[in-house]
């Protein structure tokens, strides 16, 4: 676990930060992904994790269906915190579209990774196989951290983390 996130939004260092990227919200109305989708919010929603979102998600989900900001709406009762845009975290976007880890076209996916990446989050969760959950790509996300001092990304889907959660004592802080 990551001990400086956690202190740096005041929360207890035992909890796991969480970045929480868009596709996570409609997974939990995908009937492939629903199940999984909504126990990792559950986890989330008993206090055990630090769920963290951005200014990005928030603009991404404005013209998603109700149903998708009822959930937003439950989770910022939760002890979210809101990351906000900053100049660090679109320096570290835009060097991550100039080394090519993504195209101009995937550039908020490139600033979901920069959010977390700026605010040290343990984890990133995401059902986006192709520009996040995929090893190329962070790999991709990794060398350039590297090189700007930043640490490496762990992006998981929410069922990974929620295996992970059950195989460790995590649950039961």
């Amino acid at each position: 676990m990551n001990a400086a996130c956690a202190p740096a939004f005041g929360v207890d260092v035992k909890k796991l930060c969480v970045y929480i990227d868009t596709s996570v919200f409609g997974g939990c109305f995908d009937e492939e992904f629903e199940a999984n989708s909504k126990d990792f919010f559950a986890i989330l929603m008993s206090g055990l994790a630090v769920p963290l979102i951005s200014d990005t998600l928030v603009a991404e989900l404005t013209n998603a269906p109700e149903h998708v900001q009822e959930l937003l709406a439950e989770l910022l009762l939760h002890d979210t915190v809101r990351l906000e845009l900053s100049e660090e975290t679109l320096e570290l976007r835009d060097a991550y579209l100039t080394a090519g880890v993504l195209s101009l076209r995937w550039s908020d996916d490139a600033l979901h990774v920069a959010h977390a990446t700026v605010a040290r989050a343990d984890v990133i969760v995401s059902w986006n196989f192709k520009h996040l959950v995929n090893p190329v790509r962070i790999r991709g996300f990794d060398d350039v951290n590297q090189v700007r001092g930043y640490q490496p990304v762990i992006i998981m889907t929410p069922a990974d983390l929620v295996k992970t959660w059950g195989a460790t004592d995590e649950c039961d802080a």
